[in-house]
């Protein structure tokens, strides 16, 4: 057995795209970027929007006209050369595998909000390889159990970001100030810096294309999916922003993640219902395990492809003939995540996974770029955009975090060239 099933349809594919979205970047980012930016967070997420738009479109023909596990691993390798698809491989590991962790973290605390448990970190850590155990087991069993329990966490996710949405509405009135200050108290360089870090937020729609293999009628479900996924999550981020502003203010709001809770917790505090806080800390909890199954799924998936190419271990390109799924992937991708929480360090984690990330969407738009005109299904502006706004927002990165990530890609491209020598 070699092959994926095909069992994901077009409201599978978007929810999978939503729960890989609406995570970490909804409940952290937002605040992140906010404390960078203030007011100007709102132009962040549109200009952000933007580029992420331009990428799904870039990623949504690519996937169509090759639909394999992998994503822009694949993509880069067919349209590219092997050093750029093994680059955007190498880049989606360390950048994904980092969010991941920082998932399973921030899950454990959740759940001890929830409970009002005060835990140590050593609590926190084993609180949080046992939920990643329990997740790796369920994605193991294959994409159909996989797809299912995603279907159950987005919903519930959902159900509590509009109830906070709703409440907000009710208490402090239509948001209007959020929108007519958006121009005031923030420059040029803080706003695109806050918008290189917002588009991490969007990237899970890549979560589609990466499981091209296991798609239904891939060329015509996985455009609508993406574009559909990237509709709803847009209005979902600017409306929540709106919220938080709203009650809190930008400054206040900012400030929100430099405390133990998370931001949209804050938030709900500050409007002083006895029942909107726990609804916002399970609908956090489910939000963070759709991101870890999610991103279980896409690393598992560009571990598959690499070990088929023999860029990684061959054992990594096995399947499991009952359940159909990728298991060794599986396994390697809960360990790899697994060391990271042990570690604890997620500091700095967001600003490096929004530059390799960024170079991965590079090669992406590149790849779509180079696509023959016979596979297109979008203008060649499109990728070209997409390309001048991954390299323009990376520039705005932290120097310390680019020059970090340029010697992972150089340790990556010397490991391809060893590899790729012993296999000749």
């Amino acid at each position: 057995m070699t092959e994926l099933k095909r069992d994901i349809r077009t409201p599978g594919a978007i929810l999978m795209g939503l729960g890989s979205i609406v995570g970490t970047g909804i409940f952290v980012s937002i605040a992140i970027a906010t404390q960078i930016s203030g007011n100007g967070v709102f132009i962040a997420i549109i200009v952000a929007a933007t580029l992420a738009t331009l990428n799904g479109l870039s990623s949504a023909q690519l996937a169509a006209a090759h639909p394999v596990s992998g994503g822009t691993y694949e993509y880069g390798y067919r349209f590219l050369g092997s050093y750029f698809g093994f680059t955007a491989g190498w880049m989606f590991l360390i950048a994904k595998s980092a969010s991941a962790a920082t998932a399973v973290l921030g899950c454990a605390s959740y759940l001890f909000y929830l409970f009002e448990i005060h835990a140590s970190t050593s609590t926190l850590v084993i609180s949080g390889v046992a939920i990643l155990l329990v997740m790796t087991v369920l994605v193991s069993g294959g994409i159909s159990r996989s797809n299912s329990a995603n279907k159950v966490i987005v919903s519930i996710t959902l159900a509590g970001l509009t109830a906070l949405i709703i409440t907000g509405l009710f208490v402090k009135g239509v948001p209007t100030d959020p929108i007519l200050n958006m121009f005031e108290g923030s420059d040029t360089s803080s706003i695109l810096f806050a918008s290189a870090l917002m588009f991490v937020a969007y990237t899970g729609y890549g979560r589609i294309a990466t499981l091209g293999e296991e798609v239904a009628e891939p060329r015509k479900t996985i455009p609508k999916s993406i574009i559909l996924a990237m509709a709803v999550i847009v209005v979902l981020y600017l409306t929540v922003t709106i919220t938080a502003l709203n009650i809190m203010g930008a400054e206040a709001f900012g400030n929100t993640v430099k405390g133990e809770a998370a931001p949209l917790m804050k938030v709900a505090q500050a409007l002083s219902l006895p029942y909107i806080g726990p609804v916002i800390s399970i609908a956090a909890v489910t939000a963070m395990l759709g991101v870890l199954l999610n991103l279980l799924l896409g690393l598992s998936r560009v571990m598959l492809s690499m070990g088929r190419r023999k860029d990684l271990p061959g054992i990594l390109a096995r399947i499991n003939p009952k359940t159909q799924s990728p298991v060794p992937a599986v396994l390697a991708t809960g360990v790899v995540i697994g060391l990271l929480v042990l570690s604890g360090d997620v500091v700095f984690t967001w600003s490096f996974s929004a530059f390799t990330v960024l170079i991965y969407y590079s090669i992406t738009n590149l790849s779509a770029f180079m696509m023959p005109a016979e596979l297109r299904l979008y203008p060649r502006w499109i990728p070209a955009l997409g390309l001048f706004g991954c390299l323009f927002l990376a520039y705005w990165i932290e120097l310390t975090i680019m020059l970090l990530g340029l010697v992972m890609i150089g340790i990556g491209l010397i490991w391809h060239r060893v590899a790729k020598f012993s296999v000749g």
